[in-house]
């Protein structure tokens, strides 16, 4: 079993989860949202697809660069189109 993880991009406040935890997610799915310093909102995605392991942030928790969102369990199969 394979555990991606989501980390967050930048400086700034969690101002909405889109998911939760042990629900599937597909690639490039919009899972959160982060105000930064700057006040522009930062659209969290990923190229996984899978079920949500754990939900590490809560709405409204400081994040910084590098810090886990969320881990994925992520699917064995490959998704998408060409």
């Amino acid at each position: 079993m394979y555990f991606g993880v989501v980390l967050s991009p930048c400086h700034g406040v969690v101002e909405k989860v889109s998911i939760q935890s042990e629900t599937r997610i597909y690639e490039w799915e919009p899972l959160f949202q982060i105000k930064t310093a700057e006040g522009n909102i930062q659209m969290i995605q990923t190229g996984l697809s899978g079920e949500v392991e754990s939900l590490e942030v809560q709405e409204g928790d400081q994040v910084i660069p590098g810090m886990v969102l969320a881990f994925i369990k992520e699917d064995l199969f490959v998704t998408g189109s060409d």
